[in-house]
C-alpha cells in the first residue's frame, strides 16, 4: 500500500525517481542534499517507499520522546539522540548501529539544517569509513523535479579527493530555496 501511496504521490506533485542502475541502497550512509525546505521529507520519504527502503536518521530525542508526535517520528526512522552528553560522539554512535543490522540505511542531511550553511557537516564521511559502507548521494533537484539517488561510491579515504567528487556531482542539482544551499563542502 506505502508503493501505491508513494507513486501517487509523486506523480501527482511532478516528481520522477532516478536511481543507478544496480545501485546498492540496502547498507549505506545516504547524504540528504541540497536540503532547503521541509516539502525535502515527503518526497524523500516517497522515493524510500518506492524503493523499499527503510531509513533511520537521528534526531532530537526531544521528538522522540514527545507525547503527541514521537510515534511519529519512531514510526518513520528517527533515532532519538540526546545531543547534550558530553560523551556522545554521533559518528562512534553511527557505525555502532552499523554493527547491530544487516541491513540498515542512515539518512544525514549534509547541512544539518535547511538554513544556509558556510560548509556541510562531514559526519556522512566518517561514519561510512568507520562503517565500511558506501555513501549514497540522495537528492532533490526541484528544477528537473528528479528525485534519488546520483551515485553510490565507496570512499577512499582521500578525504579531499571525494569530497571534491561528491562536491562535483552536488553542483548538476537544483535546491528549491537556492539561497539556502552551499554546494561548498570543505
Amino acid at each position: 500500500m506505502k508503493i501505491i501511496v508513494a507513486k501517487w504521490f509523486l506523480k501527482i506533485t511532478g516528481w520522477e525517481l532516478k536511481v543507478p542502475e544496480g545501485a546498492d541502497l540496502s547498507r549505506c550512509v545516504m547524504l540528504a542534499a541540497p536540503h532547503t525546505s521541509n516539502w525535502d521529507y515527503p518526497i524523500a520519504q516517497a522515493a524510500c517507499w518506492i524503493l523499499g527502503i527503510k531509513w533511520k536518521y537521528f534526531i532530537k530525542d526531544f521528538y522522540t520522546k514527545n507525547f503527541l508526535l514521537g510515534w511519529f517520528f519512531k514510526a518513520t526512522g528517527a533515532i532519538g539522540v540526546n545531543r547534550s552528553q558530553r560523551k556522545l560522539n554521533l559518528v562512534d554512535f553511527a557505525i555502532k548501529q552499523f554493527s547491530k543490522y544487516d541491513d540498515l540505511v542512515v539518512l544525514v542531511p549534509a547541512e544539518g539544517t535547511r538554513k544556509r550553511v558556510e560548509k556541510w557537516r562531514t559526519g556522512f564521511y566518517h561514519i561510512a569509513l568507520g562503517a565500511k559502507v558506501p555513501i549514497a548521494l540522495g537528492f532533490m533537484d526541484y528544477g528537473k523535479k528528479h528525485t534519488g539517488v546520483l551515485a553510490v561510491f565507496t570512499p577512499t579515504g582521500d578525504f579531499k579527493k571525494d569530497m571534491r567528487y561528491i562536491e562535483s556531482e552536488y553542483k548538476k542539482v537544483t535546491p528549491r530555496y537556492p539561497d539556502k544551499y552551499n554546494e561548498k563542502i570543505f
